[in-house]
């Protein structure tokens, strides 16, 4: 099985990507083969709605999505791991998330989808912010869930932590690690 995981942050060894490796370590175990993006150190340049991606579902911009439109499209399993900032994910994130546009374009535009493969498609959201309310969560998540729509993930779970901010945070909490763990487990079962 191929997983794919996306690490949305600019901080190094931030909240999200504490989540994303504590999830990555039964994957692992097992075998599969993991292909991961830090979007912060990737050459992505932002979408243009320029509509090049309208007749072919292919986008014109030659940059490192070029790897990430790859992987998308051979991977069975998909991880996305991004702090909220201003309710919304990340900008790292959504730069490749609106990149993504050209497979909307190839699904709803011209009818074909990305097919389901031998193990089917599924994934795996975390979501960490330092605010109370839950609509950075609901926001966040609304537009994961267009992007796993989109590359044809049917179903998806989301682990959302608030009230997590400096650096670090995320391990004082009682329950999160277990949770991420046992969710990339859940993720790579049949």
């Amino acid at each position: 099985m191929k997983v794919v995981a996306f690490y949305g942050s600019p901080r190094i060894n931030g909240n999200s990507e504490t989540l994303l490796n504590e999830a990555l370590k039964p994957i692992e175990a097992e075998g599969h083969e993991i292909i991961s993006f830090k979007l912060n150190f990737m050459n992505i340049k932002p979408c243009q709605n320029c509509g090049g991606c309208d007749k072919k579902g292919r986008c014109v911009i030659d940059d490192d999505m070029t790897d990430i439109y790859k992987a998308i499209r051979e991977g069975d399993r998909f991880i996305l791991a991004s702090p909220i900032f201003f309710f919304a994910l990340s900008a790292q994130t959504k730069i490749m998330l609106d990149r993504c546009q050209a497979f909307w374009a190839e699904k709803y535009l011209l009818k074909r989808e990305i097919p389901a493969g031998k193990y089917g498609r599924k994934g795996l959201l975390f979501l960490v912010g330092g605010m109370k309310r839950e609509v950075g969560i609901n926001c966040s998540e609304n537009s994961a869930k267009a992007f796993f729509r989109t590359i044809s993930v049917p179903t998806h779970e989301t682990l959302a932590y608030l009230g997590i901010d400096a650096k670090g945070d995320i391990l004082e909490h009682p329950t999160a690690l277990k949770e991420a763990y046992e969710a990339g487990k859940r993720l790579v079962s049949i």
